[in-house]
């Protein structure tokens, strides 16, 4: 069989994909356009994916085409009526970046809670360097212990942050945006009350119509002046000139991100302003992207495809 990497670039260099290799004929493009897509499928039969559009225009020269393997757990880059009318299988892998994304979000929160960037600067900067004192106070933190730690989206990832944030003694609660039926061991809140009482807020759903824009300006206006926010479900679901606005305005404390909007990031984006590293820190949509959760990732897909070929 011939399966071709259309955008090889998104799983990263430093993974070792020798084990494709030994499944057929391997083809990598590090990235491919929709223009250039139809002349690179033409003889495929697997297909290796992240965000290239998977539809007629893109792969209608296929015709050996038997399964698209998505290198993520998201697929609304895929026509899965056309996939289907051209009895074409897809596959995508969910549960792989659990524990990177976990990380990441105490990585961001640490980061903004502790002022790491001033500290690290005071010290490098040689201000430390025969100080009057051991120590230094200049910017205050608090523990996350006795503080009330509101999740949004208890899936997978939020409830092994739900767990993790309840270990360092902080009180978690949770709001479901579909309206799902609570959770047994985990306390399920209405939005209002989330936003109003949480100290730290973060965000673990998917993006659909219960989630997109939903932490807008009336959201923002309705947490506590002293809340850091973290987004590490999808961009839209954040309205980012209404979080400009709040970071600005001290609505709230601070902001963690590592989705947008758009991304990469447009220089359009009222982010791109701010400038200091106590209210906001972005990072370029890496939470799932640790050494062992991308090689997860393309071992499940190896898996994906030896199963659907019986091999």
């Amino acid at each position: 069989m011939k399966i071709v990497f259309l955008d090889a670039k998104t799983i990263g260099e430093d993974i070792d994909l020798s084990a494709y290799d030994a499944l057929g004929e391997v083809v990598k493009y590090g990235f491919s356009t929709s223009e250039e897509v139809p002349e690179r499928v033409k003889d495929a039969d697997v297909l290796v994916i992240n965000k290239i559009e998977i539809n007629e225009q893109t792969i209608g020269t296929a015709k050996n085409l038997k399964l698209v393997c998505v290198t993520a757990t998201g697929t609304n880059n895929l026509d899965k009526e056309y996939l289907e009318k051209r009895g074409i299988a897809w596959r995508n892998v969910a549960g792989y970046s659990t524990e990177s994304v976990t990380q990441h979000t105490f990585a961001l929160l640490f980061y903004l809670l502790e002022k790491m960037r001033y500290y690290d600067e005071y010290v490098k900067t040689e201000k430390y360097v025969n100080d009057t004192i051991f120590t230094h106070f200049a910017e205050h933190f608090n523990e996350i212990s006795g503080k009330t730690w509101g999740i949004i989206g208890l899936g997978t990832i939020g409830r092994r942050v739900a767990d993790i944030a309840k270990a360092f003694g902080a009180h978690v609660v949770y709001y479901s945006a579909s309206g799902r039926s609570a959770q047994e061991g985990y306390e399920q809140v209405d939005f209002d009350t989330l936003l109003s009482k949480s100290d730290i807020v973060s965000v673990h759903a998917p993006l659909n119509e219960y989630t997109k824009d939903l932490m807008n300006k009336e959201a923002f206006a309705k947490m506590k002046k002293t809340a850091i926010f973290l987004n590490l479900g999808r961009g839209p679901i954040v309205v980012e000139q209404d979080l400009c606005e709040a970071l600005e305005n001290g609505e709230i404390a601070a902001a963690g991100l590592d989705v947008l909007c758009e991304e990469p990031m447009s220089e359009m984006n009222p982010l791109v302003k701010i400038k200091d590293s106590r209210k906001l820190i972005i990072t370029p949509h890496i939470a799932w992207a640790s050494v062992e959760a991308r090689t997860r990732l393309m071992q499940i897909i190896v898996g994906q495809i030896k199963e659907f070929f019986a091999l």
